[in-house]
């Protein structure tokens, strides 16, 4: 019975939480609105946009926002973590600094996918939740050799101010704390979109 009530408390927890705050994971337009843009895009030109801000992965301490949730019987005997799936929630910041200013968040799933290097598939979506991209979001998938300086992962996709979006986000590790495994990902990411 406990058990049941507090299974209760946090559904409906998580409910008035998502009514509160889902306006940045909510489509901003009906299938009407959406529908008029689609006749209207023939006409449209093509932008390009740049966009520079940090990526906070938070995998130890008092509120983790990467959590692991699934892990081969062999993973924690791979060097390269092969086989560990998380969960991700990780702020995007304009500064590397845990203060600075959040414009997001970064939602998503991620895999160790390599027997021979660390290497995650980054199955996530940047949603923007200030300023001019407010409600939008860019869809990312791709490899992510986290050891190599550079890593380069493609942009297939996004929302409102960014449908139809394709490019490339850059990732750079810009902190890592070998103790605590937290790190903070520096991105730059050009987009094309309508």
């Amino acid at each position: 019975m406990m058990r049941e009530s507090l299974f209760i408390s946090t559904i409906f927890s998580s409910i008035i939480v998502s009514l509160i705050f889902g306006a940045g994971c909510a489509a901003q337009e009906g299938p009407s609105e959406v529908e008029k843009w689609f006749e209207e895009l023939p006409y449209a030109t093509q932008k390009v946009t740049k966009l520079h801000f940090y990526f906070h992965d938070v995998v130890s301490g008092k509120q983790p926002t990467s959590i692991s949730v699934a892990q081969a019987n062999s993973t924690w005997e791979s060097p390269s973590l092969f086989g560990l799936i998380s969960v991700i929630d990780n702020a995007l910041t304009s500064g590397p600094c845990p203060q600075s200013e959040i414009i997001g968040r970064a939602h998503g799933i991620t895999g160790y996918t390599s027997s021979e290097e660390m290497c995650l598939l980054m199955t996530m979506n940047f949603v923007f939740t200030g300023g001019e991209y407010n409600g939008s979001s860019l869809t990312v998938v791709g490899n992510n050799p986290i050891g190599h300086d550079y890593r380069e992962m493609p942009i297939v996709g996004g929302s409102n101010v960014f449908r139809l979006a394709r490019g490339v986000a850059t990732a750079e590790t810009a902190q890592l704390d070998a103790i605590s495994g937290n790190a903070v990902v520096e991105y730059n990411v050009m987009v094309l979109h309508y």
